[in-house]
């Protein structure tokens, strides 16, 4: 065997060790590079690099979607069902998309409120000046005028806005299920006057102005070094061009525009929202007879209004129709007296596997539970619509054969004549 010369071992070894260390030493900046660039971003950001624009289209014919004769939405070209996941793994971008759909679905029913049912726009606050943030509610044109019967309706909470019970009941099902367009012609056929209230438009979102652009990173402090600096300058500049050259594999992710949010006054909740419209609104209206009908979050602002005007409440409203509602009258301090007014004249359609209008236990002492006939908590108001027209009615024959037994020298309330008409029965 022939044996290498002992120069050239040398060199050989002293190449390797040094390719090692050049090898060692760009893994090293690597790492280093990496672990820089984590600590200065958002993993779950990082995840969106290749995330399409954040852009949609704005109206249902750009979408390609449109509503059937049956009011079912459907794509224009396929006949399909609106499908959540356009685009596989893109969680946040199929969100937006439907998000921006449902800004779109929120004008089509206002467009139908005012054209299907020929309710008008009021603004709120209703001395609003100029430039301040306002909402609004629709109604009926009778709804202040009409003397014998009044109805109103409240939503939930969420992104509903007014004419909705459920975004993805318009969306998943159809619009009779999903908008309140089924109570209000309804209610207008049998003669009750309308107003549609809008309890989650509570602020105006404005975009913030755009941030400065950031400034170059700041370098960490050099360490001592015997090392001239020219030649550290040199090793620097080596370092920032590589750290330049890894982040640009990894491209700034598309952020959502930053907004602020501008209350509107004696507006800002569910709860500021309709007592604002019963004093300026509901109170103010002629019918002798008031009908709320409130689905979830709405229950719960009913029984705030009620613990903030309780004799007039009581004077004006004949009976109130709860779907699912979220009230809860030991957190909210409901006095007996609204709790036994309650009992008497409210009554609440529940998420329930039993069927239509059973009865379901209830620990709280404050009005009928009855079983919606559906375990979904966003349908609870449409799978009640027969039954909660059937209780108004019956609500008001009771205050009507009430009043007809009264005598010139008593007054019989709303309570006493709902009870003795429970009784009879």
């Amino acid at each position: 065997m022939r044996a290498h010369p002992p120069g050239l071992v040398r060199g050989l070894c002293v190449l390797w060790i040094t390719m090692a260390q050049v090898a060692g030493q760009e893994e090293r900046e690597k790492t280093t590079a990496l672990k820089d660039l984590l600590s200065r971003i958002d993993l779950d950001e990082l995840m969106k690099k290749d995330e399409p624009p954040l852009s949609f289209p704005k109206t249902l014919e750009e979408f390609e979607y449109a509503f059937n004769e049956k009011g079912q939405l459907r794509h224009v070209k396929t006949g399909e069902a609106f499908a959540f996941n356009a685009r596989e793994d893109l969680h946040r971008w199929n969100q937006k998309r439907y998000e921006a759909l449902g800004e779109i679905i929120t004008q089509y029913v206002y467009k139908l409120l005012e054209t299907k049912c020929n309710m008008t726009k009021e603004i709120l606050p209703v001395d609003a000046m100029q430039d301040e943030p306002t909402s609004f509610i629709y109604l009926s044109a009778d709804a202040l005028t009409n003397p014998s019967k009044l109805l109103v309706l409240i939503q939930g909470s969420g992104v509903v806005r007014a004419g909705q019970w459920a975004r993805r009941l318009i969306i998943n099902q159809d619009l009779d299920s999903g908008t309140q367009i089924p109570f209000i012609t309804r209610a207008m056929e049998e003669g009750y006057g309308v107003m549609v209230l809008n309890p989650n438009e509570n602020f105006l979102e404005v975009e913030k102005p755009a941030p400065k652009a950031p400034g170059p990173l700041p370098s960490p402090p050099p360490e001592p070094s015997d090392e001239p600096a020219e030649k550290r300058e040199r090793k620097d500049e080596k370092e920032g061009k590589k750290k330049r050259e890894f982040y640009e594999k990894y491209r700034n992710p598309q952020r959502e525009r930053e907004t602020e949010q501008i209350p509107i006054r004696e507006n800002s909740s569910s709860e500021e929202h309709v007592l604002y419209v019963w004093d300026h609104f509901v109170s103010r209206a002629t019918a002798k007879n008031v009908f709320i009908m409130a689905h979830s979050y709405g229950g719960l602002s009913f029984v705030e209004l009620i613990n903030q005007r309780e004799a007039q409440v009581k004077n004006k409203v004949c009976a109130v129709a709860l779907t699912d509602s979220t009230h809860n009258i030991w957190l909210q301090e409901t006095s007996k007296g609204t709790q036994d007014w309650m009992q008497q004249c409210c009554r609440n359609w529940v998420s329930s596997p039993e069927p239509l209008d059973t009865p379901v236990d209830t620990m709280l002492p404050d009005c009928p539970r009855v079983s919606a006939g559906t375990e979904k908590h966003e349908l609870t108001s449409w799978t009640s619509f027969d039954s909660v027209f059937r209780f108004f009615r019956e609500a008001l024959e009771a205050e009507e054969e009430g009043e007809g037994a009264e005598t010139s020298t008593t007054v019989t309330t709303r309570s006493s004549s709902l009870k003795s008409k429970h009784l009879d029965l």
